[in-house]
């Protein structure tokens, strides 16, 4: 009596490359991701506080909402870099997919490039506005008074991060583009599809599965 040979399962996709060593690009994201949650678990934790204190002893430490507004400032720019990183920003593309390939490449490269010009720009405004704040001395007009300087370079060094990573996927792009690296452009730079979004959340979907011990 014989048994038929089990040949062992393949790790999930998205288990297997957790496995592999992570590239630069994937270690930006990490910290990117961890200063955002940081900002906002913090702010969380401060309104939390502020919530208790009026309602237990009538007190407030009058500057929740300041640093609220701060937190959303500062991690809108560390979001543009993820979103792009990721591939979550918004494209609209209703006919891009029945394009040929050669020009879906063109649309890519030109998208990534106007991105690039786009981030430079507000870099640029975001820096003359620095260049008032440091001259004029500015501070907020709350009971704070917080100089201004300092939440503002903050989101400036933000939009200097989204401009460089910009910058830097628009050299990549315009680099496959001069090698003729179609596949790769399009792979690398074309908008996100709903069959994509849908194997991503079901590779991580495995890999949590995995790490909790359940089978997938």
């Amino acid at each position: 009596m014989t048994s038929a040979r089990q040949e062992p399962l393949a790790p999930p996709q998205g288990a297997a490359a957790r496995a592999k060593p992570a590239g630069l690009k994937t270690r930006i994201e990490t910290v990117l991701a961890t200063v955002f949650g940081t900002i906002f678990l913090g702010l969380a934790a401060i309104v939390t506080v502020e919530t208790l204190a009026r309602k237990l002893f009538n007190i407030s430490l009058q500057g929740a909402d300041e640093l609220g507004g701060y937190a959303l400032a500062v991690g809108s720019t560390i979001a543009f870099s993820l979103a792009l990183m990721g591939r979550n920003h918004i494209r609209v593309d209703v006919f891009h997919e029945r394009f040929p390939a050669r020009a879906q490449a063109l649309l890519n490269w030109i998208s990534i490039v106007l991105l690039a010009a786009f981030a430079l720009f507000i870099a640029w405004v975001a820096f003359k506005v620095i260049g008032d704040t440091m001259a004029y001395r500015s501070t907020a007009q709350t009971p704070w008074a917080t100089p201004l300087i300092i939440p503002q370079g903050v989101w400036y060094a933000g939009l200097v991060i989204f401009a460089l990573v910009a910058c830097g996927f628009a050299l990549r792009a315009t680099r496959l583009l001069a090698a003729g690296d179609i596949a790769r452009l399009n792979s690398d730079f074309h908008p996100k599809s709903a069959k994509e979004e849908l194997k991503e959340e079901l590779d991580d979907l495995a890999v949590r599965q995995e790490a909790e011990g359940g089978r997938p």
